[in-house]
């Protein structure tokens, strides 16, 4: 797996790239934002940046736009309208957004880079590969999505707002896997097998969220047959391949943006636009595993993208939280607490049943050097959901009232409160960074 390679860049900047602060003062500025000029805050996020603003009558299509022109140039001006223009159902175009460029093609990037961790992790060698190895880890994953996404629904029926907040089942299924690893580190040490037991369990994670944002929350009407240039981006990277082309730019801004376009017209959120692209890079054959610092002696096109976009994307994560984190404090709801259960109590409660599951039936093992108390922390450590919570919150109530996508995003911005829960219950658990292994004592 790709290990971040030490920062050439002055000590305090580095700080800020390796330890997420530009997502916490994005996060803290638009809350700042947002509860002293909300109209302010709403106007900066939604203004038009490209396209919009133009009328067309409600039975009129893109087609009718470019009924003047032959087929070809129709089927290109088909494409513009509804990529850049973005018509709604009403013939309104909304253009492109400072929202949608942050969350829907930027965030594209964020994605991407998940996407080859998971890929890495899948290789020969990779902490996925052995099922023997990852099987423990992957049940414990089972456990952690599959939990608050149950107390998330049964809560939401017993108070009775199943339909209005029912399909937000996934935003607690989220792991933020930054601020989960910053927080074990500094509990665990960085080398306690805890870390790769929680990796493990976050890259299963954001493997089986990369599918539940695709098949459960499309952007609109799925329509498959834009899955062909999706098919072509994928044959373009194999024509590159076999050109042994090894900069990974003309893998980014061909067949990537190709891509990224199919999916937004297929329907799919865009944000994910370019996962399917990651395995068609030249890539290494096998992974050297979690902490392996060989990786970075690694050259090939899909580790270069890797490290490139590191601290890039810690940039666009700062703006992503200054795009999505401007909430009125005051919009507290169901939605809220429905969040926040799921995660704080479903994450370890899930994650623990699961693993005991996997110890009592399956007959499987925790990694040497754990116990029932580091799986207990690790759960409770992985209820910290923060940004792919907050993700996936914009896109489950994608269209409904405002109150009810800010409760959500507010349960989401609140479990943040999971990391000094973590502290507390490592300080009562006995867990710190110098503890001896368990095992022996």
């Amino acid at each position: 797996m790709s290990h971040a390679a030490p920062s050439r860049l002055p000590r305090p900047i580095s700080f800020l790239f390796e330890n997420s602060i530009f997502l916490i003062a994005g996060t803290i500025g638009a809350l700042l934002w947002a509860n002293n000029n909300n109209d302010s805050y709403e106007h900066f996020v939604h203004y038009t940046l490209v396209g919009g603003g133009v009328h067309h009558h409600a039975d009129s299509s893109p087609h009718d736009v470019a009924e003047e022109t032959d087929e070809a140039n129709s089927f290109l001006a088909d494409i513009y309208q509804r990529v850049i223009e973005r018509p709604d159902k009403d013939g309104h175009n909304h253009g492109i957004n400072l929202h949608f460029l942050i969350n829907d093609i930027l965030m594209a990037l964020f994605f991407a880079t998940a996407a080859g961790e998971v890929w890495e992790a899948l290789l020969p060698g990779g902490s996925l590969s052995n099922p023997k190895k990852a099987a423990t880890p992957l049940l414990a994953t089972v456990g952690g999505i599959a939990g608050p996404a149950l107390l998330y629904l049964g809560l939401a029926a017993i108070l009775g707002e199943t339909e209005a907040y029912g399909k937000g089942w996934a935003i607690p299924c989220a792991t933020d896997i930054a601020f989960t690893y910053m927080v074990a580190r500094l509990i665990f040490g960085p080398t306690h097998p805890a870390i790769a037991f929680l990796l493990l369990l976050a890259i299963a994670d954001d493997a089986v969220g990369l599918v539940i944002l695709a098949i459960f929350y499309p952007s609109k009407a799925i329509e498959p047959q834009w899955f062909l240039l999706t098919v072509s981006a994928m044959l373009i990277c194999w024509g590159l391949r076999r050109a042994k082309i090894q900069n990974f730019w003309p893998y980014l801004l061909g067949p990537g943006i190709l891509c990224w376009i199919s999916f937004d017209l297929a329907g799919i959120h865009p944000a994910l636009g370019l996962v399917p692209i990651i395995p068609c890079l030249p890539h290494a054959h096998t992974d050297l595993g979690i902490f392996a610092r060989e990786e970075l002696n690694r050259d090939d096109t899909l580790n270069a993208m890797m490290h490139w976009w590191k601290n890039p994307i810690e940039i666009i994560l700062g703006l992503f939280g200054l795009a999505n984190a401007g909430v009125v404090i005051n919009t507290f709801g169901a939605g809220t607490y429905l969040v926040l259960f799921g995660l704080l109590v479903g994450k370890p409660l899930g994650i623990c049943l699961f693993t005991i599951l996997a110890k009592s039936v399956f007959r499987l093992e925790i990694p040497s050097g754990m116990n029932m108390r580091h799986i207990l922390l690790i759960g409770i450590i992985s209820s910290i959901g923060f940004t792919v919570a907050l993700f996936v919150s914009t896109a489950a109530f994608k269209g409904s009232e405002q109150a009810i996508l800010d409760g959500a995003k507010m349960g989401a911005l609140l479990s943040f409160v999971g990391a000094p829960l973590a502290f507390i219950a490592a300080k009562l658990l006995k867990i710190n960074s110098n503890s001896p292994d368990p095992s022996s004592t």
